[in-house]
């Protein structure tokens, strides 16, 4: 059902008695339409009640994990489709970061509900219908692109897709259309800075007011954020998608983290347990607050559960994302759950260093509280039995000490920080592979 903005906020002011209720009949309507169609799910679920009393029931159904849906499909197709490939209209693949790359199959009535469930992420942004919004993406299988585009043409705005260009041509349609959003990931929109930088373009003084930033933790992280919002002189927004979810989340009104489209995603949390997480969420919450039992603790993985995706459903999705959740009842603007700080980061990104469990993107958090530092990367070697983290950076103040000393102060670790030449390190317009991990491979490469 198609819903205007006055209907969406309305859903997200919902009790939670009545938001729970709105879920518990949308997940059984899901299961009756897919079930037992759905060959990869009927196996899963065999024995198992097709329709539940309650809510709490859903923990009665196993999780779903990436590794499940991965098939021997010679294009890389995902086990979970619910129908013969002649009921799909879209195909789309995942960037293969994290894994094989899986290819997805979306039907017709999908790819509405992809758009329609987008318009709560426009909303955050505050884009307008009389908006031009420039895709900084290529064209290919990432869904990001392809739903965002149709998002906003659904929204009335004028879509300005970038495809095949270079970061310089880029700049010059966003400037010369006068441009008022952008959609990128976090770290495209640093290079682009930085390329408007040396091609002696004023970047602050063009039309972008907003910039929709996704892909990779940054949106949410205080210092990427600031230096991205000082360069462009625009407010950045966060998101969260993935190809074999949805798109599950958006900014919340203080851009403080990432909210949970809880009217179309289910959400649970699988605790982190005794261990000691360093994450940029400590720079976000004051006083380092506990959550309640029910929202599983501080650190948690995500799961996700689709509620609208009839052709290709995911039920207790494992995710693999590092999060803080936060339940908000008090709320008048929003009760849906908040992830403060956003994506934390890759559950199987945790590095240990000396008894101290790291996540990469509290390192980001650091090293982007330095201007000068163009671009970055970590390596993780094996020393003996412990890891040892290092992290190279283009700095333009070629001076690295003032890094490591904040990395010691605020880790309470000594990191080595290595200077690289400037442009050495990788650029995408794609997620930006930061994290190098040697200690398995020592070959592999740096």
């Amino acid at each position: 059902m198609k819903l205007d903005e006055s209907n969406r906020q309305r859903l997200m002011s919902l009790s939670r008695d009545a938001l729970r209720e709105l879920q518990l009949n949308k997940l059984n309507a899901l299961l009756q339409s897919v079930l037992p169609a759905n060959q990869f799910y009927a196996a899963k679920f065999a024995g198992l009640p097709r329709r539940l009393i309650s809510l709490e029931q859903l923990e009665q159904l196993p999780f779903t994990t990436k590794e499940e849906l991965v098939s021997d499909d010679p294009a890389g197709l995902v086990r979970n489709l619910t129908f013969g490939p002649e009921s799909y209209s879209r195909f789309h693949r995942t960037s293969g970061t994290h894994g094989r790359p899986m290819a997805i199959l979306d039907t017709a009535d999908d790819w509405q509900w992809w758009v329609e469930t987008w318009q709560f992420v426009l909303d955050a942004a505050g884009i307008r219908a009389d908006d031009r919004v420039a895709m900084a993406f290529s064209f290919g299988p990432f869904i990001g692109f392809w739903s965002a585009h149709d998002a906003v043409i659904a929204r009335g705005a004028l879509v300005v897709p970038t495809g095949g260009m270079g970061s310089l041509a880029r700049l010059e349609v966003i400037q010369s259309l006068n441009c008022t959003a952008v959609f990128c990931t976090p770290s495209y929109a640093l290079h682009l800075a930085e390329v408007a930088r040396r091609e002696r373009i004023e970047l602050r003084k063009n039309a972008v007011r907003a910039l929709v930033v996704a892909g990779e933790p940054g949106g949410s992280i205080p210092s990427v954020r600031q230096q991205i919002e000082e360069a462009w002189n625009a407010t950045v927004f966060d998101h969260c998608g993935a190809t074999e979810v949805g798109p599950w989340g958006f900014a919340d009104k203080d851009r403080r983290g990432i909210v949970v489209n809880e009217a179309e995603f289910i959400a649970e949390f699988v605790p982190i347990q005794n261990r000691q997480v360093l994450s940029p969420i400590n720079e976000v919450i004051e006083g380092n607050r506990e959550l309640p039992p029910s929202l599983g603790g501080s650190f948690s993985e995500l799961v996700l559960t689709t509620l609208g995706r009839i052709g290709a459903p995911v039920i207790r999705y494992r995710t693999g994302d590092l999060v803080r959740p936060v339940q908000r009842e008090d709320s008048n603007s929003c009760r849906w759950v908040l992830l403060d700080g956003g994506v934390l980061g890759r559950v199987d990104d945790m590095i240990l260093v000396r008894g101290v469990n790291v996540y990469p993107s509290s390192v980001e958090q650091i090293v982007r509280e330095f201007p000068d530092v163009d671009e970055y990367r970590l390596v993780v070697r094996k020393r003996g039995s412990l890891d040892h983290l290092s992290v190279e950076v283009e700095d333009r103040c070629d001076d690295s000490t003032r890094i490591a000393e904040r990395l010691n102060l605020r880790l309470g670790l000594n990191v080595d920080v290595v200077r690289v030449p400037l442009g050495s390190l990788p650029r995408s317009e794609f997620k930006v592979r930061r994290f190098v991990d040697l200690r398995v491979n020592p070959e592999g490469a740096a």
